[in-house]
């Protein structure tokens, strides 16, 4: 963990790629929040199941097994409060409806930009509870991905 001192919120990142993991888990303790990562949707159900409750989750939408639309189900019947942003190289219009509908908080597209992470993750933070969710859709220039594009 690169940070030690006042964390500023949790956020758990549930993403198969162990690159990508690395590069979120930098990119938010750098912004002192506090991480944990699983490796897959029901590794990540698993966790909150058992009892973690972190006030953000980052979810990749393409992994094996569950994948990140069924996973958000999952999470949002097991902690309906918690705030979940997917994270897809997918551009697709009726796949972001659908995780809205199903109670995403925003939709970033891969590759991830630090300083859209960072606005997203604080606006989940600073949601009000009862609002409307609303999208946020960020449009990158494709790149080169370590594991894959989605």
């Amino acid at each position: 963990m690169l940070f030690t001192g006042n964390s500023k919120g949790t956020v758990l990142v549930i993403e198969d790629c162990p690159e990508v993991q690395r590069y979120l888990r930098v990119m938010l303790e750098l912004d002192h929040y506090h991480v944990e990562v699983a490796g897959n949707g029901e590794d990540g159900v698993r966790r909150v199941r058992d009892g973690y409750t972190p006030q953000v989750v980052l979810l990749d939408m393409q992994m094996p097994g569950m994948n990140g639309l069924q996973t958000l189900q999952e999470l949002r019947a097991l902690s309906p409060d918690v705030k979940v942003i997917m994270c897809s190289a997918e551009d697709d219009p009726e796949v972001i409806r659908e995780a809205i509908v199903l109670g995403a908080k925003a939709y970033l597209i891969k590759p991830i930009q630090h300083l859209y992470l960072t606005a997203a993750v604080e606006r989940c933070l600073t949601h009000s509870p009862g609002s409307r969710p609303r999208e946020v859709r960020v449009l990158t220039m494709p790149a080169a991905n370590a594991c894959r594009t989605n």
